[in-house]
C-alpha cells in the first residue's frame, strides 16, 4: 500500500530509497507532490519536515496555475506552433498527395490529404516531430557518452504527461517526451544530460545532483526555464 501524507488539502506520495536526506518536489502540470525519504525514517519526521514546507508548497502549485498554459492545438491555418523554442505560423494544404512537411522559415507547410481529420493532421505532425528528434538526439547521447562516461544502449521517443524524460539504469536506456521538440535545444540536451547521470546514480542524492552540477553547472536555470515554458494541453476527446 502506497504511504501517503495529508496535510489539510494537500496529499503528499511517499517513497523510500536508498538516499541520505529528504527530497520533496511538486511536479507539473497538475502540482502532485511526492517525497522521496530515507528507508529508516520514521512517518512523524517525514510529516513535520513536510510541514515546515507548506508554504513553498503552495507557492509552487501557485506558480504551476498561473504558468501559461497552450491551448490545444486544431492544425488548422495561421495557427501558430512552437518549434525548438520559436513560434512557427502553420500553413495547411489539402490534395490527394501523401502528406508531407516542410519548414520555409517561420512557416511549417502541413500538406494533408482532403477531409483529414485533426487527428489526422496531429499524427502527421506528430510522426515529423520524430523524425526532428531522431535527427538530433543520437549526436548529443555519443557526445555525452564521453563526457559523463557512460554507454545508453538505446533511447525512445514518447509523449508523456508529467515527466520530460526518465532512464532505467538497469538497462542503460533513456525515455524522452516528444514534447521537447517543441523547447530550446539546449534544454532538449540539459533533460538527456539528466537521464544520463541516472545511470551512473539513479536516485536524485546527492551524488546525483553532484555528477550533474559537475556535467551541467547551470541545470538549475535549465530546469526551471523548461518548467516555466508554456505546458501543452490535450485536445477534448
Amino acid at each position: 500500500m502506497a504511504e501517503v501524507i495529508e496535510i489539510g488539502d494537500i496529499v503528499i506520495n511517499v517513497t523510500r530509497k536508498d538516499v541520505k536526506n529528504v527530497h520533496l518536489s511538486v511536479h507539473p502540470p497538475d502540482g502532485r507532490v511526492t517525497l522521496v525519504a530515507p528507508r529508516s525514517t520514521r512517518v512523524d519526521v517525514a510529516r513535520a519536515y513536510a510541514i515546515t514546507k507548506i508554504g513553498w508548497i503552495r507557492q509552487q502549485r501557485e506558480r504551476l496555475r498561473s504558468q501559461a498554459r497552450e491551448a490545444p492545438r486544431q492544425f488548422v491555418g495561421r495557427e501558430t506552433h512552437f518549434l525548438w523554442g520559436r513560434r512557427h505560423l502553420l500553413r495547411v494544404t489539402e490534395k490527394e498527395a501523401k502528406p508531407a512537411i516542410k519548414l520555409d522559415h517561420r512557416t511549417i507547410h502541413l500538406q494533408v490529404r482532403l477531409g483529414t481529420s485533426r487527428d489526422g493532421r496531429d499524427k502527421v505532425m506528430h510522426e515529423w516531430h520524430l523524425q526532428l528528434l531522431h535527427s538530433v538526439v543520437p549526436s548529443l547521447i555519443r557526445k555525452w557518452e564521453a563526457s559523463i562516461g557512460v554507454e545508453v544502449r538505446g533511447y525512445f521517443l514518447q509523449r508523456m504527461k508529467t515527466k520530460w524524460g526518465s532512464c532505467n539504469s538497469a538497462r542503460k536506456t533513456v525515455r524522452l517526451n516528444t514534447e521537447l521538440v517543441k523547447k530550446p535545444r539546449d534544454l532538449l540536451e540539459y533533460v538527456i544530460v539528466h537521464e544520463m547521470v541516472h545511470i551512473l546514480e539513479p536516485t536524485h542524492s546527492q551524488r546525483f545532483f553532484a555528477l550533474l552540477s559537475e556535467h551541467f553547472p547551470n541545470w538549475a536555470d535549465a530546469r526551471r526555464e523548461l518548467n516555466e515554458l508554456p505546458i501543452p494541453q490535450l485536445a477534448s476527446p
